[in-house]
């Protein structure tokens, strides 16, 4: 059902950072961000066409796509490879290419080339830093070089064995402080929008008044000015980890596991393929057969059918004849 704020927002128009960067001001109408994380083509278009505002080619794809234990695998090259498939399934939604461990710490030149080809190779509109205080001078940097980035706060993926695991951050006073501190810093070093993630809703709420640019929650509460999720845990296709901030809008893993265990019976019962999933031949092509197959009951040596000629070939159906269109 599409509601007023719905209608408010979703339009054709191509998403951009100013646009973005508005909706601080316009979240009081119902204009609040949502971002979800996508690393293919047809999650893209499935995203977009639901009207997402953003999308983040997230590092997270080592630990959903490739199976890793954390986000510290996944390399530059990786996330370019990605991103590339993302931007092709999109239209509409702001493309964020997330920025993986080393790619950005060791060095500001590294750092600067790093956000450059994600940009030119793999075609996002702006990038996305783990870090506070100690990133502020490589976030001007990369703004000043006209390359809009993305902060990040609070828990960081990246510093996971820092931090203990992947636990909460900002529950005593000092590390609120510190991270509030974090927020304010890359927002005032060029950054259009700071994802907030695994802290107290109040700190949260806290951080969000204190900087003007939007904040993008994930497990931070409801007074950010945006939300984003991992797609695979909003649809439910990971079985195997339920952070308590995600909420899961379906089941997909297990409708998937049902409709595969439909497929292999239906093979092994010979049920699939049916009729309507089987090719056949044309009718002149059918009819040389048989008075092929009629010839050769007659003579001694019986003669190989006779294929079908290229006229024949030439008049299938273009709905059978391209059956096997670009996608296979």
């Amino acid at each position: 059902m599409t509601t007023d704020c719905d209608s408010q927002v979703m339009t054709s128009e191509k998403i951009t950072v100013p646009a973005l960067r508005a909706r601080k001001a316009t979240r009081a109408r119902g204009e609040r961000i949502a971002m979800v994380t996508a690393y293919d083509a047809t999650f893209a278009r499935m995203m977009d066409q639901a009207g997402v505002d953003a999308m983040l080619v997230g590092d997270s794809l080592g630990m959903v796509i490739q199976g890793q234990g954390s986000t510290l695998p996944v390399t530059l090259d990786e996330i370019i490879y990605h991103s590339r498939a993302v931007v092709r399934g999109t239209r509409r939604a702001h493309v964020i290419g997330d920025m993986p461990f080393l790619s950005y710490q060791c060095a500001l030149d590294a750092a600067l080339q790093s956000a450059g080809r994600l940009v030119k190779e793999g075609g996002v509109e702006s990038v996305k830093l783990e870090g506070g205080r100690e990133i502020a001078e490589t976030i001007y940097r990369m703004v000043r070089m006209g390359i809009p980035v993305v902060g990040h706060v609070g828990l960081m993926p990246q510093r996971v064995h820092a931090m203990g695991g992947f636990k909460v951050q900002g529950r005593n006073g000092d590390d609120a402080e510190s991270i509030l501190e974090d927020a304010i810093a890359v927002s005032q070093a060029g950054a259009f929008m700071v994802v907030v993630e695994g802290v107290p809703a109040e700190l949260g709420a806290r951080i969000t008044r204190s900087i003007d640019v939007p904040t993008i929650g994930i497990g931070a509460g409801v007074d950010c000015d945006g939300q984003v999720l991992v797609s695979y845990d909003l649809l439910g296709l990971n079985d195997t980890m339920k952070p308590k901030f995600v909420k899961r809008y379906e089941e997909l893993f297990a409708r998937g596991v049902e409709a595969t265990k439909a497929y292999v019976s239906e093979v092994r019962s010979a049920a699939f393929p049916a009729v309507e999933h089987t090719f056949g031949l044309q009718k002149a092509s059918a009819a040389n057969a048989n008075a092929n197959t009629t010839t050769a009951a007659n003579n001694t040596a019986p003669s190989a059918p006779a294929l079908p000629s290229a006229e024949a070939d030439a008049s299938i159906p273009v709905t059978e004849a391209h059956a096997y269109g670009p996608t296979h």
